[in-house]
């Protein structure tokens, strides 16, 4: 039986770097289905909040708990950077290589690496490496090699940030199947409309503080605070 991880708690965490605050104080809950959308200006915090809550980040005050021990949800949990990182290895090496260093058999591994390679959109490229392939194909091996583990909760870190119109969609289909599927979605962009086509609802950080959440509808309707009003119309936010 696989374990729930969430709720993930976060209880008045602050990030502090070199004696400067990057978020918080802020209290969050991470809990039910569907995909969260980060939104806020350049240096708001929004992918150190991603960070913290995937563990990555140093803790400076607060508390952050799952809902089972940490070592388990590390086990269940995934995260893909704006920029992705691989190994000079072939496509279907990166995918299964998560599931290698898990303990998974060779044959186990590879077929299932090669399930998902498939379902994503680079069947044809299994043994092309993994650096030598396009920018959106890239971004889809990260996707791949995220999913590989089957996570219950997905990190994304502005996923389509350098990618065309073309990557752009076909990524938001993967992320829209993942969300049937029942993975937890939790992603940053920049990109108003992109968070009004995938968003189920909204966070929006400004200077490292949470500003405003709640259900997208409600968001991009009626935004709670001055702050969020001006980023949706565009304005510029000091």
């Amino acid at each position: 039986m696989v374990t729930p991880i969430l709720p993930l708690t976060l209880s008045q965490v602050q990030v502090v770097k070199q004696g400067k605050r990057i978020l918080g104080p802020l209290d969050y809950k991470l809990s039910g289905r569907g995909i969260t959308v980060v939104l806020g200006p350049n240096g708001s915090g929004k992918t150190t909040f991603l960070r913290t809550m995937h563990g990555l980040e140093h803790i400076r005050s607060g508390r952050l708990y799952w809902a089972c021990t940490t070592l388990a949800a590390r086990k269940s949990q995934a995260f893909v950077f704006q920029t992705p990182i691989l190994l000079r290895r072939t496509v279907l090496d990166n995918i299964a290589y998560p599931l290698l260093v898990d303990g998974s058999t060779k044959a186990t591994a590879y077929a299932r690496a090669q399930e998902i390679a498939e379902r994503i959109g680079l069947g044809g490229l299994l043994g092309v490496m993994g650096t030598a392939i396009s920018g959106g194909e890239k971004q889809k091996l990260a996707l791949a090699r995220a999913l590989v583990r089957k996570p219950q909760v997905l990190f994304l870190d502005e996923p389509c940030a350098n990618l065309d119109g073309s990557a752009t969609k076909d990524i938001e289909a993967i992320l829209m199947d993942e969300k049937a599927n029942g993975t937890r979605l939790i992603m940053s962009t920049h990109n108003v409309a992109q968070a009004r086509r995938l968003a189920d609802d909204v966070i929006f950080l400004y200077r490292g503080l949470l500003h405003d959440q709640g259900p997208s509808a409600t968001f991009f309707t009626t935004p709670a605070t001055s702050e969020a009003l001006t980023f949706l119309n565009g304005g510029i936010l000091a």
